[in-house]
Parts: C-alpha cells; structure tokens; sequence
C-alpha cells in the first residue's frame, strides 16, 4: 500500500526514489516519527495513531525523492518482501522506556544483515520518546544503550567493529526528530557537496552568520553551511518555519501564494513566477540579528541569519545573491529530476 505524504497527486513519469526503511517494536514510536514529520501531525494527536499492521509506503518529494517504509512490530528479513539491498538508510527506534533486550536483537538481526547485503547502508538508531525522563536519566539510558549495541556486536564478531551505527536522542515533542532525521537525509543525498559549498559562498558574500537550506513542508534541512549547528539556531528557524507555513495561507492573492510558486495551465498566458521572502529582527536574547526566509523551488527554502545592521545596509545586495543561489538549487534540482525519470 502506498500513500503520498505530501498532499501531492504522484506524476505519470516512473520516479526512482530514494528509500528508507523504518523499524521498530510495536508502539515505539515509528509511525509518530512519520506523522508528524511529513503530515504534519501534532504531537499530543500521535497518541491517538493505531498500531501499524502493515507495511505502508509513504512518497515525499523534497530535494530527492524518497519512499519511506513504515513496518510493523512483527516484520521480519523473511516477511519484508523487498532485499535489505534496496534500502539506502535502516532506521530502528527504540523506546527509551522499553525493556532494551528484545529490540536490540532483532535490530541487530536486521542491520548485520544489511550490512552483509550492502556494507554503504545507512544504519540509524532513534531512541526515541526522551521526554518521558529528565535530561540526565534519558542521558545515562542513551548511553546504556549505546554502550549495550556496540558490546552485542563485538559479542557476535569482531567483523562487525567497523559497522557504521548513527545514535540519536529523539522526541515528537521537540526539534530533536527534526535534526535528526535532516542527518539522516544529508547521506541520501548526492549533490550535498554542492548544496553545501553554494552556502558556503553565499554567506561569505552576504556576511550571514549562518544559513540552512530547510524543506519547507516537514521541516528538515537539507543543507547547511560549514559553520556548526547549535540546537538553539536550528530551533529558531524550525519555529519560524512553523510560523510562515501557518500563517502564509493567510495572505495568499487570487494570482499566487506565499509559499508556493504560481501555476498555469497550458491554454493560460503564463504568470510572473512569485518567490515570497521575509524577515524578522530576533530579541531579547539575540538582539542586532535578523532571521530571513527566501522560497528557493516549491519545496525548498533558503533561511538565513545576520546582523541586522548588516542586513539594514546590504538589503540588496543579500537579494541579489538569493537570485543566484535560486538558480543553482534549481539547476541541481533539474539535473537530479532528470536523472532519476531517465530524461535526457
């Protein structure tokens, strides 16, 4: 069964998609993560979500395309119905409230034989729910199950020492699903290099302090520049992406919306392509810098923070290097379209 998670009508043209496969005991939180991510469910509402009983497929479009496999508690290698080679990127989430014995083993089942299958998979462990404890308990468990993993591997053989395992600390209640699944996303993507130095570029020439290429609709970053990300940062624009998308609709005109480019039908004269953009000065506690948002291709948004005196002075100057750095996402938007529907 296969369902679109974007709101979007699938195209006629065979898209090769990028697919993830996620895992996990019954009710630890698996299809939560999916909700609220890319349905933009609210996070109390997930309480209410029933038990997965089969696999479900979920399509999104962002700067690939992806095909997100929602498994229930009892599927095994044998029951997937699909090799473990198919997958680019496993994610198994644990309930930081659970019992850790059985899911660590039939998570181990499933990413040693992936690794068996395919040793370049991505393989991703959620310990999920954190906010049921208090910051050093869900802490002191994180690392137990970590340090608990890595012994049943070494236990198993000591082959499996060089697995690539990825540990996050995750809840719906806050960002942390949000980081953590946008790290996941960065290693499904070809063209990150690209994404990356392009950002790079552009807060050198517009004196940004920071910028993130953000899907607009789940929230995730696709891309950053090299400078670290601080929870505290990514935060702030999660929130204020959350902001636009709820009150964006809003101000919509009868020619175009504020976070979506305009469409024409083939017998219409085309209309002007409309890129919304907006900025809000940021305080107390981060007084003199200003947040701005630019809509990049329908699904991508560039988001930005400097000085505001900067930003006062150089207004044009940061929008003419937003047009440029428009026309490179979409040039690799374009070039990653083609490749994956066989388009010369």
């Amino acid at each position: 069964m296969a369902s679109s998670s974007n709101g979007t009508k699938s195209p006629p043209t065979q898209v090769q998609r990028t697919k993830v496969l996620l895992l996990g005991q019954r009710r630890s939180g698996k299809t939560s993560i999916q909700q609220v991510l890319f349905n933009d469910v609210p996070p109390k509402q997930t309480f209410y979500l029933e038990p997965t009983a089969r696999i479900v497929k979920h399509v999104y479009d962002t700067v690939i395309p992806l095909e997100i496999w929602d498994c229930p508690g009892t599927t095994t290698i044998d029951t997937l119905g699909a090799p473990l080679a198919e997958f680019s990127s496993i994610i198994f989430v644990i309930d930081i409230q659970d019992s850790y014995q059985q899911p660590v083993a039939r998570m181990l089942d499933f990413f040693i034989a992936a690794y068996q299958e395919s040793p370049d998979i991505s393989l991703e462990v959620f310990v999920h729910k954190a906010e049921a404890f208090t910051e050093d308990y869900k802490l002191e468990n994180f690392r137990h199950i970590q340090q608990r993993v890595i012994d049943e591997l070494l236990d198993i053989s000591s082959d499996y020492e060089q697995m690539p395992l990825n540990f996050y600390l995750t809840s719906v209640y806050d960002h942390s699903t949000h980081e953590a699944f946008s790290r996941v996303l960065h290693k499904l993507i070809d063209s990150l290099p690209y994404l990356e130095d392009m950002l790079n570029v552009f807060c050198a020439n517009s004196q940004a302090s920071k910028a993130f290429l953000f899907d607009v609709k789940s929230r995730l970053y696709v891309a950053t520049d090299a400078s670290p990300v601080d929870a505290g940062t990514h935060n702030l624009c999660c929130d204020y992406l959350k902001t636009l998308n709820a009150f964006g609709p809003l101000y919509k005109s009868s020619s175009a919306s504020p976070l979506r480019l305009t469409a024409s039908s083939p017998s219409s004269p085309p209309k002007p392509t409309f890129y919304p953009s907006a900025a809000v000065t940021l305080a107390p506690s981060t007084q003199g810098t200003t947040l701005t948002y630019h809509l990049i291709t329908p699904q991508l948004a560039l988001l930005t923070l400097m000085q505001t005196a900067v930003f006062e002075d150089r207004r044009g100057l940061l929008e003419y290097n937003v047009v440029f750095f428009r026309e490179g996402v979409q040039e690799i938007s374009q070039v990653e379209t083609d490749a994956r529907t066989g388009t010369s």
